[in-house]
């Protein structure tokens, strides 16, 4: 099976790939339009700043090449926040794949030293409504570190509570998204990727 990381200006991609690795799924990191076409599966990870990275895609053909996709995609964190209609950081249009906005965490007053932002760490899943996600997955503890979320639409498949409810996951016909990092996330997050994989 050919499985492709996506290559852009964004963290976490050698983390990923490390986890497919241990998983016995040898995965190509690439930006060669070409090679992500052609794959069986496609990982969109993330790390970083909306704006920026919007802007990076744009410039490398990366967002027309993302959207155009029939294979299974799976976006993570940032991934996840590109591939809704619009994100708050910076004012950002996004890829428009999911019609759910991207909003940042407001703490409740007199609650700023309890829920901090961002939201860090560890926390439950519920709702879930997706392939990706085993049975025993339902309220489960997966690895979030985001500071702006997805708000709760017609495309959530798993659903996380801090500070309000909001979007764990996200799917559409053959775009998968999570919020939390599968890759960070234990055997939990194994699972999900070997899920995702066995599509």
């Amino acid at each position: 099976m050919n499985i492709v990381i996506i290559k852009y200006n964004a963290g976490n991609i050698e983390s990923v790939n490390n986890a497919l690795s241990r998983l016995g799924v040898k995965a190509e990191i690439t930006a060669d339009h070409e090679k992500i076409r052609n794959a069986d599966k496609v990982i969109f990870p993330g790390v970083g700043e909306a704006s920026t990275t919007m802007e990076y895609l744009r410039n490398q053909g990366l967002d027309k090449l993302i959207v155009s996709l029939k294979q299974p995609v799976l976006g993570i964190c940032l991934g996840l926040q590109l591939m809704c209609s619009h994100s708050e950081e910076n004012n950002t249009s996004c890829l428009g794949i999911f019609d759910e906005k991207v909003t940042r965490f407001i703490p409740n007053p007199g609650e700023e030293f309890i829920t901090k932002v961002p939201h860090m760490g560890w926390n439950s899943i519920t709702n879930l409504k997706s392939r990706i996600f085993s049975k025993e997955t339902e309220n489960q503890y997966v690895y979030f570190v985001h500071s702006f979320f997805a708000k709760l639409g017609e495309h959530t498949t798993a659903t996380c509570n801090y500070i309000n409810p909001f979007s764990a996951a996200l799917q559409k016909n053959n775009f998968y998204a999570t919020q939390f990092h599968p890759e960070k996330s234990g055997t939990v997050g194994a699972k999900i990727l070997e899920n995702f994989i066995n599509l």
